[in-house]
């Protein structure tokens, strides 16, 4: 018995004193949002005028795709959010998405890209996504903003971008795309970072229109080379 407990005391202390062990702190997240969050977004999280929006019922899910992304803080309330480098370290952020969370809303999808069908999610990601992301989610410009590129972009914060809507992005809740759906999105999407381009030059993977000038290019050059080959200088 004397060797059972102090196994369960050690186990227990391990646990305790693991990284990442111990779960996140919303009382922390609270101080970390007034330090960081509450000049745009208030001190109670309701919002401020022409600086930020309210954050009550927002969820986790929405607090952990921008802060995840970097696109949380912003310089400048006013420019479209765009992915940087993380403000937070990954306890502090997830202190933050605690506390969020408490204030309400949808919690922090949970998609297993793995389990999702790669036909689907090119029929799927074609018929929703691919007009302001492009077919192979290089991003492009959109009324009133851009549509990022997803090269960086989890699995995770796919699902969380298509829940929440993100800036101009429309939101799709599970009427409209279901969990299994969202699954081969983040499929298709984690394809798209290393796609098979058969049969030429993959050119960055930048699109059909300036794929489309540099191959006019490149044939005018062409031809401007065999016009010099087969042309004959007067030298009188």
């Amino acid at each position: 018995m004397k060797v059972a407990r102090r196994a369960a005391l050690l186990l227990g202390l391990a646990l305790v004193l693991t990284p990442g062990a111990q779960a996140a702190d919303s009382l922390h997240g609270r101080m970390l949002f007034r330090e960081g969050c509450s000049s745009c977004h208030g001190i109670d999280a309701k919002g401020v005028h022409a600086r930020g929006p309210s954050l009550r019922g927002v969820g986790a899910a929405a607090a952990d795709f921008y802060l995840s992304t970097g696109r949380m803080p912003i310089d400048d309330p006013r420019s479209q959010p765009d992915r940087h480098r993380l403000t937070y370290t990954q306890p502090q952020l997830d202190d933050l998405v605690a506390y969020i969370g408490s204030l309400g809303g949808p919690d922090i999808p949970s998609v297993d890209a793995a389990a999702g069908s790669l036909s689907d999610g090119l029929a799927l990601f074609t018929r929703n996504c691919a007009a302001c992301h492009q077919i192979v989610a290089r991003g492009g410009v959109v009324t009133g903003g851009f549509a990022p590129t997803l090269l960086k972009s989890t699995p995770r914060q796919i699902a969380e971008a298509i829940r929440i809507g993100p800036w101009v992005m429309p939101r799709f809740g599970p009427d409209q795309i279901s969990d299994r759906e969202v699954a081969s999105i983040a499929r298709y999407v984690e394809y798209t970072k290393h796609p098979d381009n058969h049969g030429g030059w993959g050119l960055f993977d930048i699109g059909p229109v300036p794929e489309g000038m540099v191959a006019w290019g490149l044939g005018l050059f062409a031809l401007l080379v065999f016009s010099r080959l087969i042309g004959k200088r007067d030298t009188e």
